[in-house]
């Protein structure tokens, strides 16, 4: 399946199928959609550990399967070489391909629950702002590299001459 979108800005992706409720998956992502990763990874850690809960419920499998991804996004990142404190999550599921497990005579669940989880890393938000004192500090030496012309060079009249 393709991405859900291409952004404009550098990016990195990760994109995994995993044996998980669709449904679970949409709550995990709708929750860390837009956040900063540092805030998001945060937010699926301490769902992990059962400090907080959405809507009342941790959902840990999908937790857990979702941390797995970020993280695995967040190397992709590294490796690209993106400002890991300019990254913005963008997480989507979807309804994964439909598998079925054989039961005797039809029986009730023989689909098996998959998701796929697409994450995006987008490098967005304030840039770092240089400090001023290094500013001032490339400023000066700027200042003091002049380029003289030595004037007191003496010129070889007649070239180089070679003895035969």
């Amino acid at each position: 399946m393709p991405y859900t979108f291409v952004p404009k800005e550098k990016h990195a992706k990760a994109y995994i199928m995993y044996p998980i409720s669709e449904k679970s998956a949409s709550v995990v992502c709708r929750a860390i959609k837009k956040k900063p990763l540092v805030r998001a990874k945060r937010l699926l850690e301490d769902l992990n550990s059962e400090k907080r809960s959405l809507q009342g419920k941790y959902y840990s499998k999908a937790v857990k399967y979702m941390l797995e991804a970020l993280n695995s996004c967040e190397k992709n990142a590294y490796a690209l070489g993106l400002d890991s404190g300019r990254l913005i999550v963008h997480a989507s599921a979807h309804l994964g391909a439909a598998t079925r497990r054989r039961r005797r005579k039809s029986a009730w669940g023989n689909r098996l629950k998959r998701a796929y989880i697409e994450i995006i890393l987008i490098e967005k938000g304030k840039e770092a702002a240089k400090p001023v004192k290094k500013m001032k500090q490339i400023e000066a030496k700027e200042k003091k590299v002049e380029v003289s012309k030595p004037e007191n060079i003496p010129k070889l009249e007649g070239g180089i001459k070679s003895e035969q």
